[in-house]
């Protein structure tokens, strides 16, 4: 491929780099991805789709097997409180399932997943060059993760100060009681519950504790009988720190995407959301040759959940507020609702995607 230009090269091939990749060869933009690992990539997560996901998925094709989630239920001792969503349900699917479902509609769709790692990049006027393998493009979508490396080399990595928070999962092979997503509120930490299938619940931990996953879990006793030890099916995989920010969303010619692109925390369910929110902001601006509008529109789409999550987190994190949020969603139902609902709420564009009708070779020619 040393001689091709392509429109985009995503680096990352995880479900925000993916999304980018589809949105992108839909809309008719020369696409290739790098990813080292082999397909499907399994993840710490909550698992839980909250319904703008699910709606986000529908857009792309993508429809993968799960069990129908109804809602959020807050529990904490003898409190609780539960938000019914309003338009649709979302989705609790298992985290291989879904990457391999993206993975494979990729590769359907004739976009090369190169088992390339890409750590630095090289910025011209018209495009990037990734040194030693000669893959050139563009536009090089950073989709990288978490820990993103494509930030820490742009110098793009900002430093949180809030003190960091953790993410623990593990499945049993119990039938889910619950249709649901439950949070259970503990001292140091959340356990959320997910039903994924008939005979599968996925169990995550929030948590500001470096601790084993059941010394965590011994702070929810009544979890434990209805999770017990000799159900549990999977390893316990983990996540974190979970907070990250990047200075801009993008630099030169480098777009950041997923949680490459910056992350507060788990507590709301938001990340798989973001991830498609912020593919199709991308690609739409690619298309469009307004790629200085990204950063805001990547900011429109996150809004909602980027204050709500902040807001929270922050409560939670006060030693006298934290311990009052399940109480205060019992006595405020109707607040508790519009809170889940608002981030249930799809702001996702159903617009066509199409590459401009302008040549794209002047800067093709000056790339090469």
């Amino acid at each position: 491929m040393s001689g091709r230009i392509h429109d985009l090269l995503i680096a990352g091939g995880g479900p925000a780099g993916l999304a980018t990749a589809l949105h992108a060869v839909r809309a008719g933009l020369d696409v290739v991805v790098a990813e080292p690992r082999r397909a499907p990539v399994d993840k710490a997560c909550g698992e839980g789709l909250m319904p703008g996901a699910v709606r986000a998925l529908d857009r792309l094709g993508i429809h993968v097997p799960g069990q129908a989630i109804t809602g959020i239920r807050y529990v904490q001792g003898t409190h609780q409180s539960c938000a019914r969503f309003r338009n649709g349900p979302g989705l609790g699917v298992r985290r291989t399932t879904l990457h391999e479902a993206l993975h494979q509609a990729v590769v359907d769709a004739g976009v090369p997943v190169l088992p390339l790692r890409v750590s630095e990049v090289r910025q011209e006027a018209a495009g990037v060059t990734v040194p030693g393998t000669g893959l050139r493009a563009r536009w090089l979508v950073a989709a990288d993760g978490l820990h993103s490396p494509l930030r820490r080399s742009l110098g793009l990595e900002v430093r949180c100060v809030a003190p960091p928070r953790y993410g623990l999962r593990r499945h049993y092979a119990v039938p889910p009681w619950t249709t649901t997503v439950e949070v259970h509120w503990g001292p140091h930490a959340e356990a959320y519950v997910t039903p994924l299938g008939r005979d599968l619940v996925g169990l995550s931990l929030l948590t500001n504790r470096r601790a084993p996953f059941d010394t965590q879990l011994a702070d929810f006793p009544h979890l434990l009988d209805l999770l017990p030890q000799h159900a549990a099916v999977t390893a316990v995989r983990g996540a974190g720190p979970l907070r990250r920010r990047s200075r801009t969303r993008r630099h030169g010619r480098v777009l950041l995407v997923g949680d490459a692109a910056g992350y507060i925390d788990a507590l709301t369910g938001e990340g798989i959301f973001l991830a498609l929110a912020g593919a199709e902001a991308l690609v739409r601006n690619v298309c469009r040759d307004t790629p200085h509008r990204y950063e805001s529109d990547w900011k429109r789409v996150t809004r909602r959940h980027r204050y709500l999550t902040e807001f929270l987190t922050g409560v939670r994190g006060h030693p006298t507020l934290g311990p009052l949020i399940v109480p205060v969603a019992e006595r405020l139902p109707r607040l508790f609702a519009a809170a889940v609902n608002a981030l249930a709420h799809d702001v996702g564009s159903r617009q066509h995607l199409r590459v401009p009708d302008r040549s794209l070779s002047a800067e093709t020619q000056e790339l090469g």
